[in-house]
């Protein structure tokens, strides 16, 4: 009897970095973070106690893994999330495909192991919905000119979502490299028919910026509040792209967990210091999301959005993929452990 119970398990799916690729757009990273948004607002996740575990070694390896879980009771589904990468303070592979990223999918109603999802892309992808969203209720009513401070995998992610929800005019990019910069402005100037420009100055980009988008991989403040113009809109995306001064400065603050970011350190130290007090904070995206709290409600606020990113939308965003790669036959089958007949 106790081999029957166990022969009735069913196998695990790989899901590849390649599959990923085939089998998820912008537009269902954007549905399925802002159903995640929903689910937070509705009180339907469960979060991993610590929320993150880390394991941090630093001489002579300078090696990262973290690791973080979530059950999203609406779906149901269990998800773990796994990644590790290495940073010198000179190569950082935290956004690269060099680094390691897997999620486990499981069914919590019975503890069986469902798929494996490389995380690579909806790390991207996810990373920059989860920010862009909230711009439905925040953002300027019609933007003209996007300012882009970083142009690696999370700049360029944003510029898609975003493309989703504006026409812009003109969009402005910056980077450490003039070479980066001006190839990145020829390629996309002609697939999106409008200017790209490249600029040396963060300041130039985003004081010209109607959404400015912060998402570089430097421990430095990128941007100062000075420079944001009224109505504007700034998306955080990493740890120091806003200087902490600032947060206060502007109208509105919005962030995706208080719990969560409160466990970066550059978040904490704001905090612990008092630069920046829950009772300045307008609200989390969920909240937006869900009307508990307002909009934008001036045309000239300024308006900060800042994100750490929430493992409950990587596991949503990777089950959505698992069920894709299902039905669509993509995917490799992991055999279920099976014990002899």
């Amino acid at each position: 009897m106790k081999g029957l119970g166990l022969m009735s398990h069913p196998d695990v799916l790989f899901v590849s970095y390649q599959d990923t690729l085939k089998l998820l757009s912008v537009e269902d990273a954007m549905r399925v973070c802002e159903d995640v948004y929903r689910m937070h607002a509705r009180g339907s996740v469960v979060l991993s106690k610590p929320p993150s575990f880390k394991l941090d070694i630093e001489e002579g390896f300078h090696n990262h893994w973290h690791v973080k879980g979530t059950l999203l009771k609406d779906i149901p589904v269990t998800g773990v999330r796994m990644y590790n990468y290495y940073n010198d303070g000179h190569r950082n592979t935290v956004g690269g495909l060099d680094c390691t990223r897997w999620i486990a999918l499981s069914d919590p109603m019975t503890g069986h192991a469902l798929a494996i999802v490389d995380e690579h892309l909806v790390y991207g992808l996810r990373s920059a919905a989860a920010a862009v969203i909230p711009c439905k209720w925040l953002g300027p009513v019609s933007p003209k000119v996007l300012g882009l401070v970083g142009i690696g995998s999370m700049g360029t992610n944003a510029m898609r979502c975003l493309l989703t929800q504006y026409k812009f005019e003109q969009i402005l990019v910056t980077s450490r490299r003039p070479e980066s910069r001006e190839a990145f402005a020829a390629e996309w100037s002609k697939t999106l028919g409008i200017p790209v420009v490249p600029k040396e100055r963060i300041e130039d980009v985003v004081r010209a910026a109607d959404i400015a988008v912060g998402g570089t991989t430097s421990s430095e403040v990128m941007t100062r509040e000075a420079w944001l113009k009224p109505g504007a809109v700034f998306i955080s995306l990493a740890r120091r792209e806003f200087e902490p001064e600032g947060w206060v400065k502007v109208d509105k603050v919005v962030i995706d967990s208080w719990e969560m970011n409160y466990l970066m350190p550059f978040f904490k130290q704001m905090v612990d210091v008092g630069t920046f007090t829950r009772d300045k904070l307008h609200g989390e995206i969920h909240e937006v999301v869900a009307g508990t709290k307002s909009g934008r409600e001036r045309a000239d606020e300024r308006i900060l959005i800042h994100t750490t990113g929430l493992v409950t939308q990587d596991v949503a965003i990777c089950h959505y993929l698992y069920q894709q790669a299902k039905g669509k036959g993509l995917g490799i089958t992991l055999p279920a452990a099976r014990a002899p007949v």
